[in-house]
């Protein structure tokens, strides 16, 4: 429905000057309409709970290619066909436009399991987007973590991608003068990242990823990458909410948000559960010493649960949230637990740190660098911490994941480094005669170093349940 200052644009014209007149009137006045109704539309969906998108950045900011006016995409697995992306032939995954899209294009996606283009199972796009996932078919209703989830996940087929499932990088983009482009906004906002499908399992089990390749069973090695990675250019503004991330094996974040000079992170409302890694990453592109360039991080309303080592017998990974250094950040309201090693790992963030429940930690609730601690002593000695930080608890809860994968979960045998370490045998054989010669450490044996229960799959249906309610208002929520 239109509103009143379209009324009377056609009554009682005196000539056909006039008449045209009105009617160019007529349609610059609808442009503008549609075009603010259509950002309006974007931000009531963004705005829940108190959150509101970020605002963009000043034109003076941004480069003439970012500042593109874009279009919009539509994506449908069940209606999809061709590569028109448009609300009545939408296309059929991602994948198959990634090569259309320019600077601000806005791409809405319906339910589905997606496997990108060929099923490689991943995606890479070089330009600032919003992409929007999680409505019906006919793209009238949304409920991504309900009725109408947008699953990203893949298969693992040897020599399929092993690149983060979803992969948006646009530091490296140039304008016509060689100067690399700047400014704009990057939207992730309600897609599903499961990266089970895609990893290979020890006897295709479920119970134990495995890192490497089985050509000859014609299997893939677990994708050594996140679900979501986001690496922007200067003055860029990143948001990523509601989103799920799930069964990835990175080293580093299993969401990731990379920003540079004079840009903001939003990262809210997102569940992270059983990934290798970090459960989500704050990282900084910037080295300068300007204190108004840091990029600022608002870390809000998620919840990081079960965050694994990198693998069996590694000393690093295994924490909910990881901030690099030569960042600013605000971390509230979130669910930070079951780390293998801990709650946050910071390695140098200015950070204020209110309101945030840690739970079933293994070795700490923070870390500073390299001094640990448990978050009762928090403000007595962090040095990266805000003095004005509260409200942070440690307390035990309620999870609700499926009782099949608890059990796993629980009766997992962890093996240490320094067990494997002390149990190493040198055996006499004429391989190890000639290392010796040669200066090289002796091959062992002795101890396996490969866990039977190490990522165990978690199916959305058994994950799901842990994510739809916050503790107190602490937490992630189902998106409205």
């Amino acid at each position: 429905m239109f509103p009143i200052w379209y009324q009377n644009i056609f009554e009682v014209p005196s000539n056909n000057h006039i008449m045209k007149n009105r009617l160019k009137i007529f349609i610059g006045l609808l442009l503008a309409y549609t075009s603010i109704s259509a950002q309006m539309s974007y931000e009531a969906l963004t705005v829940s709970k108190g959150f509101t998108p970020q605002a963009n950045h000043a034109t003076e900011n941004t480069s003439e290619d970012f500042m593109n006016e874009g279009r919009v995409w539509y994506v449908s697995k069940a209606r999809g066909s061709g590569q028109l992306g448009t609300k009545e032939r939408p296309a059929k995954d991602l994948g198959n436009i990634i090569h259309h899209l320019k600077p601000n294009d806005v791409i809405h996606i319906a339910e589905g399991t997606y496997l990108s283009k060929g099923s490689r199972g991943a995606d890479e796009i070089n330009v600032p987007v919003k992409i929007i996932a999680g409505y019906n078919s006919a793209f009238t209703k949304r409920d991504p973590w309900g009725a109408h989830k947008t699953i990203f996940t893949g298969t693992n087929e040897y020599q399929k991608l092993t690149d983060p499932r979803l992969y948006i990088r646009t530091d490296q983009q140039r304008e016509k003068n060689g100067q690399l482009s700047q400014g704009s906004e990057i939207v992730v906002d309600g897609i599903i990242f499961d990266n089970g499908p895609r990893n290979r399992y020890h006897k295709d089990e479920n119970m134990a990823i495995r890192r490497k390749a089985s050509p000859k069973s014609g299997k893939n090695p677990s994708p050594e990458s996140g679900g979501i990675k986001i690496v922007g250019s200067k003055y860029t503004n990143i948001t990523v909410q509601n989103c799920v991330v799930m069964n990835t094996a990175p080293s580093e974040g299993a969401l990731s948000v990379r920003v540079f000079k004079g840009g903001k992170g939003l990262i809210q409302n997102n569940f992270c559960i059983n990934n290798t890694g970090y459960g989500i990453h704050a990282r900084t592109g910037y080295a300068g010493g300007d204190e108004n360039a840091l990029p600022n991080f608002i870390i809000r309303h998620n919840t990081s649960l079960f965050n694994w080592k990198h693998d069996a017998i590694a000393s690093y990974g295994g924490d909910a949230l990881a901030l690099d250094q030569n960042l600013k950040a605000t971390l509230e309201n979130n669910v930070f637990g079951f780390g293998h090693m801990g709650g946050i790992y910071n390695k140098g963030a200015v950070i204020k740190v209110s309101n945030n429940l840690f739970t079933g930690n293994a070795k700490y609730d923070y870390k500073e660098v390299n001094a640990k601690m448990k978050v009762d002593d928090l403000l007595d000695e962090a040095t990266k911490v805000d003095p004005y930080s509260d409200g942070n608890e440690s307390a035990l809860i309620q999870i609700s994941v499926a009782k099949r994968w608890a059990e796993i979960y629980g009766n997992r045998i962890e093996v240490s480094r320094a067990e494997v370490d002390a149990a190493v045998s040198a055996n006499n054989s004429g391989a190890n005669a000639l290392r010796s010669m040669l200066g090289l450490n002796l091959q062992g044996n002795g101890i396996a170093t490969d866990a039977e229960i190490f990522l165990p799959l978690i199916t959305i249906e058994e994950a799901l349940p842990a994510g739809l309610m916050p503790w107190n208002g602490k937490g992630c929520f189902k998106p409205k």
